[in-house]
């Protein structure tokens, strides 16, 4: 039965089976054995199993029956399992082996780690795709898409998906169409994004279950204001009984009862798979009812506005944020105003105190019962036992139930397990969150002033020092002065000044002020040049123009990327030609950052995974995370580095007649005659352009203010955009 448990445990035949007397209580004593000094017994018990679920981390896992069942018909015996990465680097360094067969060998065992590290991530995911995942619980198909459904809400999350590739396990599952992984190109906790406001406040009837998080998290503290008018509303205690075919047929019983006395009930239900099985149930009765779901919630308004209806009857997946008041029709009030019906607890308090709330609003009468069976989720996992044991005890039949004050307080005590669970997790997840933080403000202040030019030649000449530091240690550490100068005309196109008996024989911080000195006028001399070079075509556009052009499209390449940067032609002119060499800065410098930031992101998540492995040697996953991201954050800010000046210094304006865009120090006249303008009316004759297409190429091209891919390309050559000068972007 415990290997049952570990295997399946929303199994519906072994839920039933383990509800019956002392059953619960005989699994408890036997996992308590073979988990005893550490687990040391339990892989007698797995040893039988192709993987174990452990609901409550909401995890499953391989075993190695399992490993072995997938390996089977493959060669590599160590098809799935990683290998000792760290251990084999060691093998290889005390190996008598030559640097490149070392370094050919190191790349292998890291793209063999990498490859499995996937290989065996996206097994997890389908398996926990297959055994914890519920269609109409978690998600639901419409118009054959898996959508997300809201577990506070019961709606539709529009646009999410799950991440880490567990929604294209989900996707390949229920057989439809397996969409791309998504890319993050941004990332926040709640907690952090409301931590960036001066004040915070807010209202919502039920944060007193939640005043501990709020003060722990943002040191806010939890008022409750009276109500308008005294509450009248009854609470019941709980009912609960032993299954839930019991349970449904009880509501189905009051539902009934409730109608024929002239009230309106609201149905409360966890998830869409129950309020259709309540529905169908109701049809069975020929009760007329209507259901508000992740299914139908374009009805909501209207089966809202009937909810109040004498003898109407309401089934909804969770009330929290419908944000509607019920209203009552005519009579309901005497005869006992809205009753609401919960058919199970759910695992937060706050849900069925709003759900409660739905009745008995600003003095109205109504009432509240909650209906519970020992096979509910929460029960099951939480707090069943004792309640179980009382029911055997009491010697209770089928159809029979209980109801106390006692069996409420318990429920409430699961519930209170379940949140502390939850914020545990929120708090952790914060806790790696303020790690990521600390870069992201980095980050976000060199993008702001990138967007808006603020401060962006500050942030160049740091980041030329810092490349000048990092450039001039590593070489003259190991004495290489040919290296360090192939190093400055690789990245920089530039080749430095410095004397091999200088490089030699100053001092590390001396020589990069040197470095940067020299750097930083040859960057000077050249943004200059290339200002001068393209000024007389935007004067040439202006006066042909006139007041038609606002924004000059100028198309700049370093030899191997290619950046389109849009120049404001007036300011352009007014700065003689400064404005080109800033627009160019903030475009490339914003890109580089985008770029870099996304893919840093990615490793983030890579290294959370992993890090979380660290827990299997005793260590503290965050303590680990912690000093990684560091290491990964400060090797991406040297890459970006890098990679801006890069562009910078070796970008020239594009032409397809001068590619030899490298010899950087001595700058060729750029054939500036290829920049695009883009114009503030379209005055043009529609026929413009059809004269010979060499004319066309000699004069300044003409764009609107977007040109989509497959358009015709604006210089007349009949081509589509992205055939003819599409290409350059």
């Amino acid at each position: 039965m415990l290997r049952a448990h570990r295997g399946l445990p929303k199994n519906k035949a072994l839920i039933k089976f383990l509800g019956e007397g002392g059953m619960k209580a005989l699994l408890q004593k036997t996992e308590n054995h073979y988990m005893q000094d550490q687990n040391k017994e339990m892989h007698k018990v797995d040893a039988e199993l192709y993987f174990t679920i452990d609901e409550k981390i909401n995890q499953v896992e391989l075993t190695e029956k399992g490993i072995e069942l997938i390996t089977k018909g493959d060669e590599d015996k160590n098809f799935f399992i990683m290998p000792d990465v760290g251990t084999s680097i060691a093998e290889l360094e005390k190996a008598y082996l030559s640097d490149e067969e070392k370094a050919a060998r190191k790349e292998a065992l890291m793209l063999d780690f990498s490859t499995k590290s996937e290989r065996i991530h996206s097994v997890n995911q389908l398996l926990k795709a297959y055994t914890m995942f519920e269609r109409d619980v978690e998600y639901i198909i419409q118009e054959n898409k898996v959508k997300i459904v809201d577990e506070q809400t019961g709606r539709v999350m529009d646009g999410r998906r799950y991440s880490d590739g567990l929604h294209q396990a989900i996707e390949a599952k229920e057989n439809v169409k397996v969409e791309d992984a998504t890319q993050t190109f941004a990332t926040i906790t709640l907690q952090n994004f409301f931590r960036m406001y001066h004040k915070l406040s807010g209202m919502t009837g039920t944060a007193e279950t939640e005043a501990g998080e709020l003060w722990e998290i943002y040191k806010l503290d939890v008022v409750v204001i009276p109500t308008n008018r005294p509450i009248i509303r009854k609470d019941t205690e709980d009912v609960v009984y032993k299954t839930k075919r019991e349970k449904y047929n009880a509501v189905i019983d009051e539902i009934q009862r409730m109608q024929e006395m002239g009230r309106p009930v609201l149905v409360g239900t966890t998830s869409v798979e129950v309020s259709e099985t309540l529905s169908r149930m109701l049809q069975l009765r020929k009760l007329k009812h209507n259901v508000l779901n992740a299914k139908q919630h374009q009805r909501e308004a209207d089966i809202v506005a009937e909810a109040g209806f004498a003898g109407s009857v309401t089934i909804a997946t969770n009330m929290a944020g419908r944000g509607t008041d019920i209203k009552l029709g005519a009579g309901v009030k005497e005869n006992g105003g809205l009753a609401i019906i919960g058919t199970e607890r759910h695992e937060s308090r706050r849900v069925d105190r709003q759900l409660r709330g739905r009745a008995g609003r600003q003095g109205d009468p109504g009432s509240s019962q909650f209906f519970v069976s020992l096979e509910d989720d929460l029960m099951r996992l939480f707090g069943s036992d004792r309640v179980a044991s009382v029911m055997d005890k009491m010697g209770h039949t089928e159809g029979d139930m209980i109801q106390h004050s006692l069996i409420s307080k318990t429920i409430e005590r699961s519930q209170k397990k379940v949140e502390q669970n939850n914020f545990g997790i929120r708090k952790r997840l914060l806790e790696y969150d303020d790690v990521m933080n600390k870069q992201r403000v980095v980050i976000y202040t060199r993008r702001k002033n990138a967007l808006f030019g603020d401060r962006l030649s500050a942030d160049i000449s740091n980041a030329v020092y810092d490349w000048c530091e990092i450039t001039s240690a590593e070489y003259k550490e190991n004495h290489d002065y040919d290296g360090f100068v192939l190093e400055c005309i690789r990245h920089l196109a530039y080749e430095p000044e410095i004397s091999e008996e200088t490089f030699l024989n100053t001092k590390g911080e001396a020589l990069t002020q040197i470095l940067f000195e020299e750097l930083m006028s040859y960057y000077g001399k050249k943004s200059k040049h290339l200002a001068e070079n393209a000024l007389p075509v935007f004067r040439n556009i202006r006066e042909e123009k006139g007041d038609r052009v606002e924004n000059i499209i100028v198309p700049f390449s370093d030899g191997v990327k290619a950046i389109q940067v849009v120049v404001n032609l007036n300011k352009a002119l007014k700065t003689n030609g400064a404005e080109i060499i800033n627009s160019f800065e903030r475009f490339v410098a914003l890109a580089m950052i985008d770029d870099q930031w996304k893919e840093h992101l990615r490793e983030l998540d890579d290294l959370k995974q992993a890090a979380n492995n660290a827990s299997y040697e005793q260590k503290d996953p965050l303590l680990i995370y912690k000093l990684e991201s560091f290491n990964l954050f400060s090797s991406m800010i040297a890459k970006l580095n890098t990679e801006l000046l890069s562009m910078l210094f070796r970008g020239h304006i594009h032409t397809p007649e001068n590619n030899n865009l490298e010899e950087a120090r001595t700058p060729k006249k750029s054939d500036t005659s290829k920049l695009k303008t883009s114009r503030v009316d379209d005055t043009a004759p529609s026929n413009a352009g059809r004269e010979d297409t060499r004319e066309v190429q000699k004069a300044p091209i003409l764009s609107e203010k977007t040109i989509g891919r497959n358009d015709a390309c604006p210089c007349g050559s009949g081509k589509k955009y992205k055939k003819c000068h599409g290409q350059e972007a």
